[in-house]
């Protein structure tokens, strides 16, 4: 099997030069079966290797390949190994299987655009970078993959680049997952110091034996890679980006900003859990990042007017919950909400472009409406992944995988009352503002008309995925349920599994208390938007709510604050230097030299007889130090 593995990752980059190099020169009917096709074939191979893993484990519990020396220089040593473990084997699927339906819907989503070979080009290189990523068997090769997806994130968030807003919004994710990415790489310098090397494998296997639990430098290093992790993964504090991010096309938001790139950081933390266990305090730090950030996204995905901003912010939520589950050590809850999550929240992605796509491009859930039975798959396969968004009990696959995390946030041994129950309130506005979305959109009256349903090639993949988004769960019971355990029983062949605490109440108390707290949002949601919405005009008559909700809807005012305290400083700072005072050190010395060059140069006049006038000169007045020294 090792023989296949490079085929993973190559085909789409093959994808990605044929696109970019003869592009221009191909129909669009070629352009989309290249593009789809690379991803689509590297699905079965993943798909294959995935069954001969489950069916024969190889040596080690992972396939490996090295495939050529990439850099030796003095005691640092890389090459180009891929490595395939059942945590990397997850992420390939969701990759590649879910990249090959959204490529699909983009043939159908992207066939009226000019850059068609560009957009598909770009897909493929970020797919290409992602396997890389989560294939990579050291730290310096799963960097180039990290590098590779935040470029092609820039590119496909400002594929639309002729507008203004849009490229700014490139920019702005660019500069700040560059924050992050500057804090990973000097963790990877920290780790090479101390350990010599960035094999992963190595890693694992010596840094308990190197670093003392809970000593400043594991710490620091843990830290640094958390860094990392949110930036790539729009965790507080380094949020921001990713609502902006919304800009680029409906496909580019499904793969990149859904279902693969913004869960990187959780492939990091999960894959450098050893590094994580070595510090309680970057473990417990990890967990309150997570449970911050799933309120703060929450509630502001509850004001939203725009359907992708929406979901943007739902995002940013449910991969707080991944962080929340990494964080109190249960490592396979979180990997499986990453599971359950690229299928749903792809498909509402996908779901709403075709929303936005038939309805003259028009982004504000209020100017829609009434879509229910004009757009009926749209309709149906939206639900689907909505009712597993909101974690609808016992039919959807989000139910299962995020009523593991609600559990382990209690029970779980970095687990506490205090994260349970932010991680209940999440559930709470997930559910609310899930209903809000699905009543407003579908339901009511039709503002604006429809342009043009969208096409077999976008409702199949819409299909597939609301498919999956209801069964995808079943692989993984609750334990007082059913002991169906699928998922962790393979994933923790490579993470630890979850450490609880002794004497906690029954697990069904809080299974119970979760499925509460989901209807109780679902009935809030059918309250206030189709019950009786009076209440929401009431509601706007009061300044202190109006104040909230614009508080919530601006994103809880990151954005000024970062405006504030780094970005008018900086911009005042370089106002004050526009002519640069390091520069003036340099001029200055070059005005030295030319004004001596000056003076000097009035003795070269081409006159020999000063020339031997000069040169008499000199020798009396060497002939004279002579004399009387």
């Amino acid at each position: 099997m090792q023989e296949v593995l490079f085929l993973i990752p190559a085909l789409p980059l093959l994808g990605f030069l044929i696109l970019s190099l003869a592009g221009r020169h191909l129909s669009k009917q070629v352009i989309a079966v290249i593009g789809a096709g690379v991803v689509c074939i590297a699905a079965i191979i993943t798909i294959w290797l995935g069954i001969n893993f489950l069916q024969t484990p190889p040596e080690n519990n992972a396939y490996t390949v090295t495939l050529w020396k990439w850099m030796s220089v003095a005691n640092f040593n890389c090459s180009f190994s891929l490595r395939v473990d059942a945590l990397s084997l997850v992420f390939l699927f969701v990759v590649t299987f879910v990249g090959a339906l959204i490529h699909v819907y983009s043939a159908g989503f992207m066939k009226h655009d000019r850059d068609y070979a560009r957009f598909f080009a770009s897909m493929n290189l970020f797919v290409c970078s992602m396997l890389i990523l989560v294939m990579a068997d050291n730290l310096v090769l799963l960097y180039l993959g990290w590098e590779g997806v935040g470029l092609c994130s820039y590119l496909l968030i400002g594929f639309w680049y002729e507008t203004t807003a849009n490229v700014q919004a490139a920019n702005k994710a660019f500069y700040i997952t560059r924050i992050g990415d500057t804090a990973m790489a000097i963790g990877l310098f920290l780790l090479f110091r101390e350990l010599g090397t960035l094999d992963i494998p190595a890693i694992q296997q010596s840094a308990p034996e190197h670093f003392i639990k809970g000593s400043s430098l594991i710490t620091a290093i843990a830290l640094l890679l958390l860094a990392g992790g949110t930036g790539k993964s729009a965790q507080v504090p380094l949020q921001t980006w990713l609502p902006d991010a919304m800009a680029g096309p409906s496909p580019v938001s499904a793969l990149i900003h859904a279902a693969t790139m913004v869960t990187a950081g959780v492939y990091l933390v999960a894959r450098m859990h050893t590094v994580f266990q070595l510090s309680p305090l970057a473990m417990n730090i990890t967990a309150v990042v997570g449970a911050v950030t799933l309120l703060i996204a929450g509630c502001s995905a509850m004001v939203q007017t725009d359907i992708k901003r929406i979901l943007a912010y739902s995002t940013i939520s449910q991969v707080g919950y991944m962080f929340l589950a990494l964080g109190v050590g249960a490592w396979s809850a979180g990997i499986f909400h990453f599971f359950t999550h690229a299928f749903f929240k792809a498909l509402l992605f996908l779901a709403a472009g075709a929303v936005i796509e038939s309805l003259h491009h028009e982004h504000g859930i209020f100017k829609m409406g009434g879509l229910k039975n004009k757009l009926p798959v749209v309709f149906y396969t939206f639900l689907a992944g909505a009712a597993a968004l909101a974690a609808l009990p016992l039919v959807t696959a989000g139910f299962f995988s995020k009523d593991q995390i609600l559990w382990y946030a209690w029970s779980a041994e970095g687990g506490n009352p205090l994260l349970w129950i932010v991680a209940l309130a999440g559930a709470f506005i997930t559910a609310f503002y899930t209903t809000r979305l699905m009543l407003v959109v579908f339901w009511g009256d039709m503002k604006t008309e429809i342009s043009e349903p969208p096409g077999s090639l976008m409702t199949l993949p819409l299909i597939v995925l609301a498919v999956l988004s209801i069964i995808a769960g079943f692989i993984e019971w609750p334990h007082n349920l059913v002991h169906v355990t699928l998922f962790s029983d393979v994933v923790q062949k490579v993470l630890p599994s979850v450490t609880e605490k002794e004497g906690v109440p029954s697990e069904a108390i809080f299974q119970l208390i979760a499925v509460v707290v989901t209807l109780s949002g679902i009935f809030t949601g059918y309250v206030l938007y189709k019950k009786n919405t009076s209440f929401i005009a009431i509601w706007k008559q009061k300044p202190v709510l109006v104040w909230v909700r614009d508080f919530f809807f601006s994103g809880w005012q990151f954005d000024l604050l970062y405006q504030t305290l780094f970005v008018r400083p900086f911009v005042f700072v370089t106002s004050l230097n526009k002519r640069d005072v390091i520069d003036k050190a340099y001029t200055g010395i070059a005005s030295i030299f030319q004004w001596l060059n000056g003076r000097i140069s009035v003795s070269q006049n081409g006159s020999v007889r000063t020339y031997v006038v000069s040169l008499l000169i000199g020798i009396i007045f060497i002939l004279a130090l002579q004399f009387f020294l």
